[in-house]
């Protein structure tokens, strides 16, 4: 018996009804989507959530769900893919945007791969290219860096050293932040990046308050700031 095919199925960045998700997700992505009958997703009841906006073919109860987050043992992996190995298609969902991008499930694609499972990618948001899209930098040359530390010293520091390979490199840094502290990185880039250097906040992407912003630092002093507290930001810079 030949192996099933793993899905990769993108969600959508934020809360929304079934008609927000018809805005980010084709629906060729979305019929896919609701006829598989087994699913792999970083909470079930999350994944619910998802499975809910997008009306499946069968009840959600008869739909196969299992967890694959920080805390999955590595040897939980190859249980996740024992059913497509089987047979059976699955689907990988992220909780927001595109699935094993900044994601746990990219181990769950390496071991497809590994053992000769199709993997295919669906069309759908990606907060990270959406924001570099939006951003006016350099988008031919760009590096995603996740998350920065959390001790304001040592993220200055990791501020100053991604400034500096951006102006060596021309390159586009990109990173992202816990919600509640996404002020807090905001003010230690301006006090720490050179005033020429360009930086991007993209804000609540694809939602109704969707707010994206690209200044030089000099520049951004004399703004007024975005309400950033608690709300899914990207952060981008280009040291030029």
């Amino acid at each position: 018996m030949s192996s099933g095919v793993l899905y990769l199925i993108p969600n959508t960045l934020g809360e929304g009804d079934a008609d927000a998700l018809a805005t980010v997700l084709p629906a060729s992505v979305q019929a896919k989507a609701a006829s598989l009958c087994y699913y792999i997703g970083e909470n079930a009841k999350t994944t619910r959530v998802f499975l809910k906006k997008i009306g499946t073919e069968r009840p959600i109860q008869e739909i196969e769900i299992k967890e694959l987050n920080v805390n999955t043992p590595a040897g939980e992996i190859d249980r996740l893919l024992a059913p497509i190995l089987a047979g059976t298609d699955a689907g990988l969902v992220s909780e927001a945007g595109c699935p094993a991008v900044a994601d746990p499930g990219a181990l769950l694609v390496r071991r497809a791969h590994e053992r000769g499972v199709k993997v295919v990618p669906f069309v759908g948001p990606s907060s990270i290219l959406l924001a570099l899209m939006a951003s006016g930098l350099n988008g031919q040359s760009f590096a995603f860096h996740g998350y920065l530390p959390v001790d304001a010293v040592e993220r200055a520091k990791r501020l100053r050293d991604l400034e500096q390979q951006s102006r060596k490199g021309r390159q586009t840094q990109i990173f992202i932040e816990t919600p509640y502290r996404n002020r807090a990185l905001f003010d230690t880039l301006l006090a720490t990046c050179a005033p020429s250097t360009l930086v991007c906040v993209a804000v609540d992407l694809t939602l109704g308050s969707e707010t994206i912003m690209s200044h030089a630092t000099a520049d951004w002093k004399k703004k007024a700031v975005p309400d950033l507290h608690k709300r899914p930001a990207i952060f981008l810079l280009l040291a030029v």
